[in-house]
């Protein structure tokens, strides 16, 4: 299967019952806000290709205008991310150079599609709008052809330090996140800039069970502790088409499949925490993939926040066919990929 025939020829799904409802409840508020002058929005989020396609993100609410202009994606922000309503089924055009293409957006109002394009490596610009709202820019990360080396991260308890039960997370993340709230994991945001440096044109790829309303969060935070910029591939919160919740293991699971199908040229640096289940997908993608997987490397976390956390994961679940290392901060874990020849010595001076 080619990534663009991913959105192609596939049949309506049966709707779940919870869904079903969820979309009665989502067009009654879409009314009521149009009724109340709200205006369609297009928050985009950052895509990757391959320069024969790229993968457009984005998401698209209906917001209040401000000061008699069209709302801006950075004024939705935090629990207001949450409680804006989503288009379902929203016609989004994106254009690329001088082509145009029009898209459309699933049941929470998000774009995730797959269209041709021929870029160069690095990074680019796309724009997008919707019912002639003023065109947002998106950007697109494509990687080179020549590329054999990209980096997936997890972020709660990685990149992010969360000391939160797990049960909770998604609450927290959806209603309360605040980038000025959260501090990061020492030395990550070092080693990834490092590793980038080791490797010019790595792509880097967030990987988390966080839902979308959050990603102008989250990337706020990466920007202002210095992460390097790279995709958030999220989730929708809430009910699908054949089940009450999302699973964010098999979110993790599928991402992690489609990336080595996209990129079967690149060997990943596969990196998580220990606080239950990043060591076990890990391990199973590594056992079904071992050509797509350049290493492993886990967070230990602290007592406390294993606690939090419900326990780490077992040991038994490492895989066997790629180097696994683990430390309890970016340091300690660069040190580690010195020895296995991923980072050169003087990236750790």
């Amino acid at each position: 299967m080619t990534p663009s025939s991913r959105t192609r020829g596939a049949a309506a799904p049966i709707l779940h019952r919870a869904a079903r409802i969820e979309d009665r409840i989502h067009g009654w508020r879409e009314a009521w806000a149009r009724r109340g002058g709200k205006l369609p929005v297009v928050v985009p989020y950052t895509g990757y290709g391959d320069g024969r396609w790229v993968r457009v993100l984005c998401r698209v609410l209906l917001a209040r205008p401000q000061r008699d202009e069209r709302p801006r994606p950075s004024s939705i922000r935090g629990w207001r991310s949450f409680t804006s309503v989503p288009v379902a089924g929203a016609e989004v055009v994106v254009r690329i150079g001088e082509v145009e293409r029009t898209l459309i957006a699933d049941r929470g109002g998000v774009v995730d599609a797959v269209v041709d394009a021929d870029l160069p490596p690095g990074w680019n610009d796309i724009t997008l709008s919707s019912e002639g709202s003023e065109p947002v820019v998106a950007r697109i990360f494509v990687v080179d052809p020549a590329t054999r080396f990209g980096i997936v991260s997890d972020i709660d308890d990685t990149v992010m330090v969360t000391a939160l039960p797990r049960p909770f997370l998604a609450a927290w993340n959806t209603f309360v996140l605040d980038e000025h709230a959260r501090r990061p994991v020492p030395g990550v945001n070092v080693l990834y800039d490092r590793l980038q440096h080791a490797h010019p044109g790595a792509p880097l790829v967030y990987l988390s069970t966080g839902a979308w309303n959050v990603a102008p969060t989250l990337d706020r935070f990466l920007g202002r502790h210095l992460y390097p910029p790279g995709t958030l591939l999220l989730t929708d919160w809430g009910p699908t088409t054949d089940r009450w919740f999302r699973s964010g293991q098999e979110h993790k699971r599928t991402s992690l499949a489609r990336l080595a199908e996209e990129f079967p040229h690149v060997r990943w640096l596969l990196v998580g925490d220990d606080g239950q289940h990043d060591p076990g997908l890990y391990g199973e993608f590594a056992e079904q993939h071992p050509e797509n997987v350049a290493a492993i490397a886990i967070r230990n976390l602290s007592i406390g926040e294993a606690v939090w956390a419900g326990g780490r994961a077992r040991p038994d679940e490492h895989g066997d066919g790629v180097p696994w290392i683990s430390a309890p901060d970016g340091a300690g874990l660069a040190e580690q990929l010195v020895e296995i020849d991923l980072l050169d010595p003087r990236e750790t001076a």
